[in-house]
């Protein structure tokens, strides 16, 4: 099939990337193919035609979603209405799983075989889902170890193609050229990377008891913030800047690129979500920290459970929290410290980075514990995540198209004409 048109739907940042990647990959093996869906603008550079842009969708949180349910559901069915009108031969869904799962029913109701890239965590929550899951996708293209065995033990064709951050090389840059190109770091201090997360409501919330805790270490040391590229560089600026509390801190630098901090840093604080992953497969040691409204806490905590196979002892911390960050959850025990909510505190912040910081057992441990983390994330098969599933579309397209009867195939040549 060497023009085939594929659907891809991918609806945040980090699916955007991934899913210009794919894109790539699919050109490379089928130079006449042709992609529409939802997508952004990394997406749209590779060769995607946007019938919705990812910008105008992805809204978080509650409010946010009914301010723009009309928008929402009015993308939503010019998607499916593409779909219907170009019957693609397959469909890469990537995450975002409240609009993707929802397109997987349309797409099986018109037999286009459904690849699904970097499962939604139905492992930790809203597993009745999972019915969806079965009935609705083809191939579930897992980046964490433990979805595969979750999946199969549910009778879902899952293949674990390891994780992508793990298939990118370690930063080059020696520490001493990354202090000059900074500047103002000071090779003799101890260099802490601060990671209050990619959204501006994350950063309020996190970033000043980070701060506070870096006040608490005493001098010696400087502070890595690394600019997300969903944040202005002028806002974060100024909301540092403007607070003269903050001087006493220690030198507090904008940087450019998370994994080279993260590298370089003796030590880091880590907001719960994908940094975390970061963070681990760079392998410098690190706390987990996270934060939100009561309510939002206290209903999550209700939700939130884990089956035996991901977290077989069912063990909570003493404040009986189970643990979020997938560090610990790869592993399968409690390597990386969690300050969850209450727990999220300066004092506690700057006790658990003063070990990490110095010679320490407990810092070589980490160190030993995070190399074993990187690890199970490489791909057991020896090629990239984006291959593989540029293998299962192709694969799919290909048994589709021999079970299709001449007249469907006589009809969409027509039609593709």
């Amino acid at each position: 099939m060497s023009s085939p048109r594929i659907f891809l739907s991918a609806g945040e940042a980090s699916g955007d990337h991934y899913g210009a990647q794919i894109i790539r990959e699919m050109l490379r093996r089928h130079t006449g193919a042709g992609f529409f869906g939802l997508g952004g603008a990394e997406m749209e550079a590779a060769g995607q035609e946007r019938i919705v842009r990812a910008e105008d969708v992805a809204h978080m949180g509650i409010t946010e979603v009914l301010r723009h349910a009309p928008r929402v559901y009015s993308s939503y069915r010019r998607l499916v209405a593409s779909i219907k009108q170009r019957r693609p031969q397959a469909a890469v869904l990537i995450d975002f799983p409240d609009v993707n799962l929802r397109l997987a029913r349309e797409l099986k109701t018109l037999g286009i075989p459904v690849v699904y890239f970097v499962s939604p965590q139905l492992w930790a929550w809203k597993r009745g889902r999972l019915r969806w899951v079965q009935e609705r996708v083809d191939r579930m293209m897992v980046i964490f170890p433990f979805e595969e065995t979750f999946y199969r033990a549910r009778k879902v064709d899952a293949t674990f193609t390891g994780h992508p951050l793990t298939e990118l090389p370690l930063p080059t840059i020696s520490r001493e050229d990354y202090a000059a190109r900074e500047g103002f770091l000071d090779l003799s201090y101890k260099w802490v990377a601060l990671l209050p997360g990619s959204r501006w409501k994350e950063i309020e919330a996190n970033l000043p008891i980070m701060v506070q805790a870096a006040a608490q270490l005493g001098p010696g040391h400087e502070f890595l913030i690394p600019l997300a590229s969903t944040i202005e560089w002028e806002r974060l600026n100024t909301f540092i800047t403007c607070k003269t509390a903050w001087q006493q801190a220690g030198p507090l630098h904008i940087v450019t690129d998370a994994r080279e901090a993260l590298f370089h840093a003796n030590a880091a604080v880590v907001a719960s979500g994908t940094a975390t992953v970061q963070a681990a497969i760079i392998g410098n040691p690190f706390l987990v920290v996270y934060k939100v409204s009561p309510l939002t806490f206290g209903l999550a905590k209700g939700l939130v459970s884990y089956p035996p196979e991901i977290w077989p002892s069912g063990q909570t911390d003493p404040s009986g929290n189970l643990p979020i960050g997938m560090v610990n959850l790869v592993a399968g025990k409690r390597i990386v410290p969690e300050l969850i909510q209450g727990d999220f505190t300066a004092a506690k912040v700057a006790a658990g980075l003063r070990p990490l910081l110095n010679d320490t057992p407990e810092r070589t441990r980490m160190i030993a514990d995070l190399a074993e983390v990187r690890q199970r994330l490489i791909s057991p098969r020896g090629t990239s995540s984006i291959v593989q599933v540029a293998d299962a579309v192709d694969s799919l397209m290909s048994l589709h198209n021999g079970n299709r009867q001449p007249a469907e195939a006589e009809s969409s040549t027509t039609a593709s004409n």
